[in-house]
């Protein structure tokens, strides 16, 4: 599911779960077990997220996502999207500085990963986006949290309630992403990014990184108000109307 190599003070981890990236709790376990390797280095100052693969990541796994929701309890659902808002948490506390490579399509919890990351670089072409609405559901990973912190409110408004998935020469001029290059590029580029911050005192970023987050986290009310929110939608009529014929329309040929 991942390759992790660690370099020069980075260590890069590679998404590889064909054919999409599709998360699940054994991905979430697995991501979890290779940060604990990471961490336990002294010589490791950057984490470089890419995908092996044409997308970065597509998000929740639909065969988990399809037997938790024929599920008659609640429980199975939220403890899965729980375990992905601890693990985005957790990427988000590191002292490292964490960059996110967007080579492909970023959508619902593979783009709330991005989100979780200090910086990103993105493909001009690639898309990225938080859809759920579609499905009469809602970015509960963190999505409607780090998206307002990091982009406000009006551009949170707008891309989650109207399901939008911007290319990465959009999310640049919205916000979201800190670079967009063509994707020819992007490898080199991002690789470039990944030294530059490799290269300077990593005592310093991680003090800094204590010291923003500080300034950008009042309280973690909001999570909470995910799970709650995403407790009501799951057990509403449309909503389970919408992601069943979703799952349906998903069924393996």
């Amino acid at each position: 599911m991942f390759q992790l190599s660690i370099d020069r003070g980075i260590a890069t981890l590679v998404l590889d779960r064909a054919p999409v990236n599709a998360m699940n709790d054994a991905w979430v376990a697995e991501f979890h077990a290779l940060l604990d390797r990471i961490e336990a280095r002294a010589d490791v100052a950057v984490l470089h997220l890419r995908s092996a693969l044409r997308v970065f990541s597509a998000g929740a796994d639909l065969a988990q996502m399809r037997d938790r929701f024929s599920d008659a309890g609640l429980a199975p659902q939220l403890a899965s999207i729980r375990g992905y808002q601890l693990l985005f948490a957790r990427i988000e506390a590191m002292g490292l500085v964490s960059l996110a490579e967007i080579g492909g399509a970023a959508l619902g919890g593979g783009f709330e990963l991005t989100l979780a990351c200090d910086l990103r670089i993105a493909a001009a072409e690639a898309r990225m986006g938080l859809p759920e609405v579609r499905l009469g559901l809602l970015p509960g990973a963190g999505g409607t949290q780090r998206l307002t912190r990091l982009a406000g409110r009006a551009v949170s408004l707008r891309l989650i309630l109207g399901a939008e998935t911007p290319t990465g020469a959009e999310a640049a001029q919205l916000g979201l992403v800190h670079w967009a290059v063509p994707a020819a590029e992007l490898p080199a580029r991002a690789a470039a990014l990944a030294a530059h911050y490799a290269a300077l005192p990593a005592h310093a970023a991680r003090a800094a990184k204590a010291c923003i987050a500080a300034a950008g986290m009042p309280g973690a009310g909001g999570f909470e108000a995910e799970i709650t929110a995403t407790a009501a939608l799951l057990q509403s009529t449309p909503t389970r109307a919408l992601v069943g014929a979703f799952l349906q329309r998903s069924q393996p040929a």
